[in-house]
């Protein structure tokens, strides 16, 4: 039987997270290992997970917000360091299915039999209110006569795709041996879009259709700066744009990167045309970082040199609190592809 291990990332959300991982403890394939990873939460989730879930959970938590592509990299960074032979990723604010987790694993088996290994498995998410959301983007890749091999095994419920939120994504070890971590470097928006479309660029990962989730995001819909009222939050597009150009130099090219960067003076144009001047900043400033932004991939046994991480609770042989020597943090083991 394959061994999991469930890595939630969470933020100020202690009830969500509560949700979530009862929906994990329910499943009909029991996970081995559940991480948790607080990113500095202010709401007493740290206290809610001590209180309800001792001696089942390992929580580690952060003095400080590293984003949820920190997030990511340390959880799953743990998760790896527990010998697990596939890693499920989520959000505090997903509810898997109380099946998720076994027919994500009946389709990499169904896959093996086929002599397929997947870059990963991820599950169909729809919103509360009962629309899909979080769309993987479809591989187009073709097949010996030429045409688009997608549909080769719906029959099975299984569609190949490359581009894929973090939303109940069953990640195999070899995936991440190969491959390495999210980039911890990107903050927010973007990390899970760059690390799905590096892990695919040889092999595909799978949409299970057998296996569903609930999102209950806390906004719905497509990111942007022109309709963002939350001011924390405004800040954060720089983070999203820079990135945006950073992806579209490694995986597009040039033609894209000239045609997005187009598209983003024009909304700082409209920006000050409507006194909107602070956006207008924030998007030239992701721009500009965007040009020469180039953050490290950190392999999935690397040492962690992420600073102020207590672990709370759980199994001590996964702390992350002793971190590398500095000499040791430069990664030597880096395995950022040459693009």
């Amino acid at each position: 039987m394959s061994k999991v291990c469930a890595v939630v990332i969470t933020y100020n959300r202690r009830e969500l997270l509560d949700e979530c991982l009862q929906a994990i403890t329910a499943q009909t394939y029991p996970c081995d290992h559940i991480v948790v990873v607080d990113n500095a939460s202010t709401d007493g989730t740290a206290e809610m997970v001590k209180e309800r879930w001792a001696g089942r959970i390992d929580l580690h938590v952060l003095t400080k917000n590293i984003g949820a592509a920190g997030g990511y990299n340390l959880g799953m960074r743990l998760a790896y360091q527990t010998g697990a032979d596939h890693v499920w990723v989520m959000d505090d604010d997903v509810m898997p299915e109380p099946d998720a987790l076994a027919a994500l694993l009946a389709a990499a088996e169904t896959l093996d039999g086929r002599g397929i290994s997947p870059a990963f498995l991820t599950s169909v998410a729809r919103a509360p209110g009962g629309a899909v959301t979080n769309v993987p983007e479809m591989d187009r890749r073709l097949n010996a006569l030429a045409y688009e091999n997608w549909p080769e095994l719906l029959n099975h419920g299984l569609v190949p795709v490359t581009r894929a939120a973090l939303v109940s994504n069953l990640i195999p070890r070899a995936t991440l041996t190969q491959h390495g971590l999210p980039i911890a470097g990107m903050f927010i928006w973007g990390e899970d879009s760059e690390f799905t479309l590096r892990v695919t660029r040889e092999r595909p990962g799978y949409l299970v259709g057998a296996s569903r989730a609930l999102h209950v995001r806390q906004l719905a819909g497509v990111l942007d700066i022109r309709t963002e009222r939350n001011p924390a939050r405004i800040g954060y597009h720089f983070h999203r744009i820079r990135n945006d150009v950073y992806m579209k130099r490694r995986f597009e090219g040039p033609r894209s990167v000239a045609r997005l960067m187009r598209r983003q003076v024009m909304l700082a144009l409209r920006l000050c045309q409507e006194q909107e001047f602070a956006k207008a900043r924030i998007v030239l400033r992701g721009l500009l970082a965007g040009l020469s932004f180039d953050p490290p991939i950190e392999a999935a046994d690397a040492p962690c040199t992420i600073a102020g991480i207590r672990h709370v609770a759980g199994e001590p042989q996964v702390a992350a609190a002793a971190l590398a020597p500095a000499a040791e943090q430069a990664f030597p083991n880096d395995l950022r592809p040459a693009v």
